[in-house]
């Protein structure tokens, strides 16, 4: 699919590079279709990378995406300049008055503290609560599915006894639903987070279907209403060193963190780390964008 936003954005030169098909606005103007609007609320604190992961993630069907992204004005990022923010970003007032396809909210690194001691929590819950009659389908991924279980469903997070970081195999759960169709029976996903939400009490709701979970990591896939609302629990948009370079960073500051489980052969932090989630990753979110966005999204979106 052609991954349609500003034509000076950085990620889109590492894009062409990767031979992933971008297109500037003017090109995309010309084009006698409707592109999908998505608009991706990023909490990342490295915006520059979390964008590049998610516009790769969004680049694998035929549907032309135009991409908003925005971010909270109740949080200032230390990590990503002002400069940047200004140029690409727009506020959750700037563009509440329209409506949009797609959205997703991404994680954040707030989780050792309860959700309502994060200083853009309300804005959260407000631009969710937006979500649901200005967006047709929302992805939440990893801090913000444990977010919107709590927000919704009241269903509150806990923490576990280490960091659950590494690769982990899951298995598909209700394979009959169109978000996981064409996955592996068993399949890899990375997570990196202290908290999860419980399984049981995931189970236990019953206006949520749990599409795949594992034994060590837990529920990882879930959907709500028909795909209006879409729960990633781990980070399936991580690229190849993501999580290499959480583990340095980790390691540096003194922090106790162990070595990301099967990720590095021979578990050795001096070789090159296994990509071994891209596919199922590229197939969640074109199942995503196919079935529950391109399909069921009214052409008129006003």
């Amino acid at each position: 699919m052609p991954i349609r936003t500003q034509s000076d954005l950085p990620a889109l030169e590492i894009l062409e590079n990767e031979n992933i098909f971008v297109m500037d606005e003017t090109r995309a103007m010309h084009q006698d279709i409707r592109p999908l609007q998505v608009v991706i609320l990023n909490n990342m604190p490295v915006k520059q990378d979390t964008e590049l992961q998610l516009l790769r993630a969004l680049s694998n069907t035929p549907l032309q995406v135009d991409v908003t992204f925005i971010n909270t004005k109740t949080h200032v990022s230390q990590n990503t300049p002002a400069s940047h923010l200004n140029r690409f970003y727009s506020t959750f007032d700037d563009i509440k008055h329209r409506k949009f396809d797609g959205m997703i909210i991404t994680g954040a690194p707030v989780e050792d503290i309860t959700f309502e001691e994060v200083d853009y929590w309300e804005e959260t819950c407000q631009i969710m609560d937006w979500a649901e009659t200005h967006v047709t389908s929302t992805l939440h991924i990893c801090w913000a599915a444990q977010a919107g279980y709590y927000h919704y469903y009241g269903i509150n997070k806990k923490h576990l006894p280490q960091k659950l970081f590494g690769v982990y195999e899951h298995r598909v759960e209700n394979r009959k639903i169109p978000l996981v169709r064409g996955f592996d029976d068993i399949f890899l996903a990375p997570h990196s987070r202290h908290t999860e939400t419980p399984a049981d009490e995931i189970k236990a709701c019953k206006d949520v279907t749990i599409l795949a979970q594992s034994d060590a990591a837990g529920v990882f896939l879930a959907i709500a209403e028909n795909g209006k609302k879409i729960f990633v629990s781990g980070h399936p948009e991580y690229d190849r060193y993501t999580l290499n370079n959480e583990y340095v960073r980790d390691k540096n500051k003194g922090l106790p963190i162990q070595i990301p489980y099967n990720y590095f052969p021979n578990n050795d932090p001096n070789e090159k780390p296994l990509l071994q989630w891209r596919s199922h990753s590229n197939n969640l979110y074109s199942n995503w964008l196919n079935y529950y966005v391109y399909q069921v999204t009214p052409y008129d979106l006003q």
